[in-house]
């Protein structure tokens, strides 16, 4: 695995864009957020997804998916927004937030058959530079260890995937709680599927 070290507060242009190139070559990259860090992938590449659900131990046809994006423009290609949910999501995103919404027709077919896909536009440099640089979503999911206080620590994640994941951009300390997670599908009547380190008002 290669460490790519970015400072907090910084931008590495140059790091940001080895770690797309992986991305767009079928690797896998781990990745700071607002929340914890992530394993991410090309979500647009169906064999890379398979690769990184076979990491974390994920079955891709029961457990939910969830993309991260540069942006509300780049995530309207891949979820369908209606004006109630825009408003919402332009109110709390960039933020530690994961959003449920109607999955569009564009994903590959690891999505197929599912009804809703997880939003997330973190409130991370780092990751929205990812997604854009690699100019499309990444599929992503939190890192997992056997000791909850080691979520934060980038040494502890490289050494648990050392040998799983291909690159890590080490941003410093991230975080141990998730992110919130709102179901979107109704927007007249989002509900908190799960509480974050940030509270949803609705």
């Amino acid at each position: 695995m290669k460490i790519l070290k970015i400072y907090p507060g910084q931008i590495d242009e140059r790091h940001i864009a080895e770690a797309a190139r992986t991305l767009s070559d079928g690797g896998v990259v781990i990745f700071p957020t607002d929340t914890v860090y992530a394993l991410g992938c090309d979500a647009l590449n169906h064999r890379a997804i398979e690769r990184m659900c076979r990491i974390k131990g994920i079955d891709p046809a029961a457990q939910p998916l969830s993309l991260v994006c540069a942006d509300l423009s780049q995530a309207s290609d891949y979820v369908r927004i209606d004006n109630g949910a825009f408003r919402t999501l332009r109110h709390y995103l960039p933020g530690p937030f994961t959003f449920l919404l109607p999955a569009a027709l564009r994903l590959p077919k690891v999505f197929r058959g599912r009804k809703t896909i997880g939003l997330r536009v973190p409130d991370c440099d780092i990751a929205r530079a990812l997604a854009g640089e690699l100019g499309g979503p990444l599929m992503c999911t939190s890192v997992s260890l056997d000791d909850p206080d080691e979520l934060a620590e980038p040494e502890s994640i490289a050494m648990r995937y050392a040998s799983d994941a291909d690159v890590i951009i080490d941003g410093g300390t991230g975080g141990i709680v998730g992110s919130a997670i709102v179901d979107l599908t109704d927007s007249s009547a989002p509900e908190v599927v799960r509480e974050g380190t940030v509270p949803f008002e609705g």
